[in-house]
């Protein structure tokens, strides 16, 4: 996959390309991670190059960059899995293999988002959705049902003493509430199904997630 497109950068036209990254493009990788997740995000969740590689090698169809400017901007990651062998209350390192992706199984019916970051300079660019799209474009092009993944809720550490995790969802879902990530999805076209408890090491969500799909239309 390659697509060459524009976004609004500084309130300019500013020429955008998603591929799939290589080997060349690690360090790159490796440093928009660290900038789109700063502390608290624990570091030792930032990909590393033995993760790295297992991706362009087991999935290269899921293994997706942003560009602008000669530089990557933005990342996502996905590996296919049979939900069956997992349901919605399971936890990032396991569904993941802790982001090696050695479990991708090609005859599954999800793709399985591990991770999507943009870098601060280009967020609110569009640059997320154009990368959402394209990983949409991805479950259509392979003929599976459907694109899954977990969002974080970094909003709930500032109500957690009050609601539950799903309590936190379902305000958001009546429009009481926003959350960085959550409300971000939902206007990518992804729709929540559940939460998972213990899903990742994440201080600001309490260590929850909003597990949210977006359904092939041209599957039954």
């Amino acid at each position: 996959m390659k697509k060459t497109f524009y976004v609004f950068h500084n309130g300019k036209p500013a020429e955008a390309v998603i591929r799939r990254y290589t080997a060349a493009d690690f360090e790159a990788m490796i440093e928009v991670q660290r900038q789109s997740f700063p502390p608290p995000y624990p570091e030792e969740l930032l990909w590393n190059k033995e993760q790295l590689t297992e991706h362009i090698t087991r999935f290269p169809e899921g293994a997706l960059c942003a560009e602008a400017g000669g530089s990557i901007i933005g990342s996502m990651t996905g590996l296919i899995v049979d939900m069956d062998d997992y349901g919605h209350h399971h936890s990032w390192e396991e569904i993941t293999d802790s982001g090696f992706i050695r479990n991708h199984n090609p005859g599954g019916d999800t793709l399985y988002i591990a991770d999507i970051c943009v870098v601060p300079a280009y967020r609110k660019t569009g640059i997320g959705k154009w990368l959402m799209q394209s990983m949409y474009e991805t479950v259509v092009h392979l003929g599976i049902a459907r694109l899954l993944g977990a969002g974080r809720m970094p909003g709930y550490s500032s109500y957690a003493s009050v609601l539950t995790a799903e309590q936190y969802l379902s305000k958001i879902m009546a429009g009481e509430l926003t959350d960085p990530v959550i409300t971000f999805l939902l206007r990518c076209g992804r729709t929540p199904v559940g939460v998972a408890e213990n899903y990742l090491d994440d201080e600001q969500s309490c260590n929850y997630a909003a597990v949210m799909e977006w359904r092939n239309p041209f599957k039954t």
